[in-house]
Formats: C-alpha cells, structure tokens, sequence
C-alpha cells in the first residue's frame, strides 16, 4: 500500500444520469460530475477545445518595448543570444525563440547553462562570455526575473538584457530594456499561468504581428505544449489551448528533430497524449539538462538533417537510462536518511549530501514528496556550499517558504510547486527546524499522511468497455488542476500477480462480479505489494488501452492496492452481530454460537495480537487488520470470533482500540496476566443465550 489514506468523494448520480442521458458516455459522465460538471451545457464548456490564444500578447506589462528593441536587432543586424534554463521548459522555450528569429535571418544564438558548472540562472561568467563572441541584445527565456545583479554587470558591459519568464518576482525587478512576465505585480495580463515557453510564444506571436499569429501558433504550438506539460502548469485557459493545439499537431510538426525522439522513444506512429508527453518525452529531453549536456536536446529541437537528429535522439534515450540509474541510487540513500531521522523532521524533508548528481536531486525530490506527503529539500553539497531542489506538495508554496527563509540562503528562485536555492552548509540545520516549523503551521500542526484521491469508485465495473475508456481522451489534456482521473474497485478478488520485467513490475488480474480486469504495476511486486492472491482488495488505476500485437484491450495501470477496507456481505453481518452483542439487543442461539470464542480461541487470539502490535502501537486498517487476525487464528466464524475477542480485550482493559471510519489505533496494555476472561459481560451474556436454550426457554 503506497498512501495511507484514500480520499473517495461521494457521486453526485443525478449529475451522472443527467450526462449520460446527454449523450456522455459513462466513465466521462462520472469523472465531469466528479469535477463539479452537472448539465450537458456546462459538460459542453468543459470539453471544448479552444483553437486560438485569447489574449493580446500586448496585455503584458513591457511587451511592446520587448518587440521594439528585438526588432531593432534584427533589423540592424546585431547579434542576439537567448539565454534559456536547463529544463524541458527552458530548453522548448529557447527553440521557439531561436527558430523565430532565424527565420527572420538574425544574427542568434542560444546559451543554457550547464547546471553543474554554470547554477541556475543568469550567471557573470555566460553574460562575459557571450559579451566577448559579440552579443549586443541578451534574452532570457523561463529564467532571469532574479537577476538584479547580473542584469546590470551586463549594462556595464554595454549589452541590452530582455527578459521573459514566468517565475515569482521579488519586490526588486532588473533593470533591464523589458521585463516581460506576467506574475508582476503591475501587469495586467488576465491568464497568470502560462510556462516560460508558453511566455516565449506569446513574444514570437508579437514579434509576428497579428497577421502571422495563426501560423506561428500553428508551428510553435507542439514545442510550447511540451514545455508546458513537462512544467506542471495549471491546466485551464491558455495553457489548455496551448496543449490540446499542440498534440493535435505533434504528428505534422516542422521539428525533424522532435520526429526523430519520437521515433527512439518507440512512439512514432502512435497518438501522443499529455501522459506521454510527462512520462517518455519530457524526462529524455530533461535528461540532458540534468546531465550536464542541455545543448544536446536544444540542439536536436533545432536541428534540419535527419542523420544528425536520429544520432543526438539516441544520445539524449542514453542518457536518460544513465540519468535512471543515478537517481535509483540517490532516491535509495534518501530513504535509508529519512527511516533515520527524528519525527519532528518529516514534515518537511531536508537532505543534504556531497555524494549526489546535483541534476538529478529534483526528480528525487519529486518521488519523496509523492512518498511522504511533504515539501522535499534535496541539497547537493560542493565545499561548504549546497544547492538545492525543491518540490511541493498539497499546496505548499515553496517560493513564500523559501523567502521566510531568505536569512539563511544566498540565493532562490521559482515558484510554488518547484523551486531552487542555494545555501552554506552550516545553515542547513537552521534551514531545516525552520522549515519544519513553517510546514507544520500550514498543516495546522497535523503530521503528514500520504494521501491518494480517488475519483470515481467503479459501481458498475462491467460497464468499462473499450469504447468507454477511448472516450476518456475527450478530456485531455491533463495537468494540475485537470488531473488524469483516478478510478476505484473496491472489495475485487486479486485472482492472479505476478512478477515481470525482471522482477520490478508486476503483472495482476482483478476480478468483480462478472468483470475481469488485467493490470501492471510498474515499481512494484508481488513479495512487498501487501495483499495476496485469492484476497479482497480495493484497487486504485488509472484506465488505459494496452496495444499488443494488433490487439487492444483495456487495461489498468496501478497506483495503489491494499487489502479491502470493503466489507463482503459475509463480514458486515458479522460485524453487525458483534455490535447487537456488545449493545445488548437480542440475538438468535445461532448466533451465539456463530460469536462464541473458546478459552483456547481467546488465549491464541491475544498471543497473535502481541505478535502482531508492537510496543509502541500500530495505526492501520481495521477490517485488513481483524482479517489478518482471524487468518492467524483460523476455524469456523473466525472473523466474526475475532472481532468479538478484541471488543474482549478492550472491555478488559488489555488492548486500547481506537476506531476513526476506517482506521484504527491499537496499544497492547500491560495487564494480561491479571484479568479473568470469564468475567467479560460479552461472552457472560452469550454463555447465557445458549444455556437458555439448552433448558428450551429459546429457540
């Protein structure tokens, strides 16, 4: 079991019957009115595809001397160098603005940093650089909104700075020719969520004109959606036009280069989805920034000849599977940190450490936050200074907490879901209380419980046809604020697990009623996944299309499964007995014998119960838990009898057991050896029923 909890909202099932008696088929009915969709009109609105942008790029604060001064370089033939972060983001953004101007015949060039050598950002040592090959006019694209300093050593040196970005600003912007983005607090522009690439086309389509908006749009659209999808952005307005053009698109793009990593990647020929944009493109693309070798995906975006496009794809797919590898071993290290560490320190995850890939840190960051339900702070130490990655989590604003924090940095940037700063290793213990502190207080003082929400419980699971998990495509694209839905089968039989890809994923088959469902569940296996075959499970999945051989068929891919917290009809009429027994209504002699525990049954009952509660207690499922307990101690009833026995055990003072919906806490006392089981008012007033009826005064 990968979460803790499960958060399962109820069906709003007047919503659903409405859209499907519109014509919406199931699954998309469920997942609309879920999302607060309860009319065909507003299911209209929701699914709509905008085709074209609808704000002016001129809306933003400084665009019109953004256009004035790029026009000016090209027209008079300075040279321009953009300057773009390391990330996929990054890297899109800066191929949309270097093939643009190309193609108006400037004089351009690209400069990414090299994360390790270079840091995050504007850097003295690039803007020399590039002052000493002849830049006049320097545009920074996804980075430089921070760059105070940087910008006026490049003034210094007689070279004009452009930003464009869209990371958090600080009180202080730099002083450049413009400072295009739209999270300042003077600008107007209305949809305050676009990437930096997404910044870096709303520049071209105004560097075009309005008469060229379209056809621009129609060429950048592919590479900006990818920046934007790989960037975690809010998945509404623009964003959404940005995405679903792109997608649309991503067959026909111009980008030889971006044909050739499909073909590497094994998805030539097959519709591409936001899911695998996030999951098989972007992580290739950001392999090479996290390695140390952004060129190389820049590079190829921008590249015109096929052979060199196929060989930079190959490259770029290598060093993915060395960025794997070196993460596997970070994120490994990581774990056996926290199992070490205080509880007072898991609200928000600081680590540090001079072993680790300071581009891969980010991506580990992101997995312990998945993991742990927290902010995670994975620092890279060199020398008495560390750089560090950060991810949020259940809303944390990571840019607000790293500016409570500012004392203790030397520097930060980004914004809410991800961010980076830089820090002396002697702060890094005050950093770490302090964030704690600040995590706790946004918590209201709560510890943290890894959570899944689950959006639709399969009610009717023989209804998932082919057909109705293909519709699901009419609600793409998928990012934050539009999640791919999470569905659930609660109390399915596990009819079949198996191990597969050398032992790291693993193969099941679900079944309920008269449904059967094969699933996968990649990182995980059948030894550590915590339920067997032939046992009552929930399942949570995403819904998708497995394609093998010619043939299609729906499959589930796995995000968590855990014995059922569902009763079987079995178990909640035995449940219900022990609660008529422990409130004292009547019961039936049959049922009395169906509740009756022997002395050897209570006496093998408690030495499981020791085995299986530790000293300091344990917080788990209770229905899992009381399965567990009768499969230890196995015999007729022996669920209904193991339920009974812990009410024994309470009501005689040797076990606290604290029921909240689903879970429970459970604390062996220290009694044992001085209570008479005999005297328990629950077993007296079953011995009763059935002594009754002996002498025929029930029936």
């Amino acid at each position: 079991m990968k979460f803790q909890k499960w958060n399962i909202a109820p069906m709003d099932r007047d919503a659903v019957e409405k859209l499907t008696e519109a014509g919406y088929p199931w699954l998309v009915s469920s997942v609309l009115a879920r999302r607060g969709v309860t009319s065909a009109e507003e299911a209209a609105a929701f699914l709509e595809q905008d085709r074209s942008l609808e704000h002016s790029p001129f809306l933003m604060k400084d665009m019109d001397r953004a256009v004035e001064r790029i026009s000016r370089a090209v027209t008079n033939g300075e040279r321009i160098a953009v300057f773009g972060d390391y990330d996929v983001d990054g890297i899109t953004a800066t191929c949309i603005v270097v093939d643009y101007l190309l193609s108006r015949g400037a004089d351009c060039l690209h400069y990414i940093p090299r994360r390790i050598e270079d840091g995050y950002g504007l850097g003295r040592d690039a803007i020399m650089s590039l002052h000493q090959r002849g830049v006049k006019l320097l545009i920074t694209v996804d980075c430089g909104i921070t760059g105070v300093e940087e910008v006026a050593y490049a003034r210094t040196l007689g070279m004009d700075v452009v930003i464009t970005d869209h990371h958090e600003c600080k009180e202080q912007l730099p002083d450049a020719v413009a400072v295009v983005d739209p999270h300042r607090a003077d600008c107007g522009y209305p949809f305050k969520h676009l990437a930096g690439c997404g910044v870096a086309l709303k520049l071209v389509l105004a560097l075009g004109g309005s008469d060229r908006e379209e056809a621009l749009f129609a060429r950048y659209c592919t590479l900006a959606a990818i920046g934007t999808v790989a960037d975690v952005m809010q998945m509404s307005g623009e964003n959404r036009t940005i995405v679903s053009r792109g997608l649309e698109s991503i067959d026909h793009s111009d980008f030889i280069g971006l044909h050739a990593l499909l073909q590497e990647a094994g998805l030539a020929d097959k519709a591409i989805t936001s899911v695998q944009i996030g999951f098989v493109l972007s992580p290739r693309i950001n392999a090479a920034g996290r390695m140390g070798a952004a060129d190389m995906a820049a590079d190829l975006l921008l590249c015109s000849d096929p052979q060199q496009a196929a060989s930079l794809a190959r490259q770029l797919c290598a060093l993915n599977r060395e960025r794997q590898s070196v993460e596997q071993e970070i994120y490994a290290q990581a774990l056996g940190m926290i199992e070490e560490m205080p509880a007072e320190q898991r609200s928000a995850l600081v680590l540090s450490s001079d072993e680790w890939h300071q581009g891969v840190v980010g991506i580990v960051a992101s997995r312990l936050s998945e993991k742990y339900s927290c902010p995670s702070f994975m620092i890279h130490l060199s020398g008495s200074v560390g750089k560090g990655s950060c991810r949020s989590w259940g809303g944390f604003n990571l840019f607000a907490a790293l500016e409570s924090c500012s004392d203790l940095l030397l520097g930060f940037g980004g914004h809410e879901l991800a961010a980076g700063f830089t820090i002396e290793e002697k702060n890094i213990p005050a950093f770490r209380t302090r964030m704690n502190q600040y995590a706790k207080a946004y918590r209201g003082g709560e510890a943290p419980i890894s959570s899944l929400e689950v959006d639709v419980v399969l009610t009717r699971p023989h209804l998932v046809t082919l057909e109705e998990v293909e519709a699901l495509d009419a609600l793409e694209p998928y990012g934050a604020g539009n999640s791919r839905p999470v569905f659930g089968l609660l109390g399915a039989t596990l009819e079949r697990a198996q191990n597969v890809g050398q032992n790291r994923h693993l193969k099941l088959r679900l079944s309920k009623g008269n449904a059967q469902f094969d699933g996968i569940f990649f990182s995980a296996v059948s030894q550590t996944c915590g339920v067997e075959t032939g046992s009552r499970v929930d399942a949570a999945f995403y819904l998708q299309v497995n394609e093998f051989r010619g043939s299609r068929s729906v499959q589930l891919q796995m995000v968590d499964i855990r014995p059922s917290l569902s009763c079987s009809a079995r178990e909640e009429e035995s449940l219900q007995l022990v609660e008529r027994c422990m409130t004292g209504r009547p019961l039936q002699p049959k049922e009395a014998v169906r509740l009756l525990p022997s002395r050897e049954q209570c006496v093998r009952t408690w030495r499981a119960l020791q085995s299986m509660v530790p000293p300091e207690g344990l917080r788990c499922g209770y229905l899992p838990f009381v399965r567990q307990l009768a499969a230890a101690v196995p015999g007729a009833d022996s669920f209904a009898r193991s339920a009974l026995c812990m009410e024994i055990f309470c009501e005689r003072g040797l076990l606290d057991c604290h029921r909240q919906e689903d879970d429970v806490r459970l604390l062996l006392t220290d009694q044992g050896k001085k209570v008479s089981l005999e005297d328990s008012p629950y077993l007296q007033t079953l011995h009763h029923i059935l002594d009754t009826s002996k002498r025929g005064g029930t029936r």
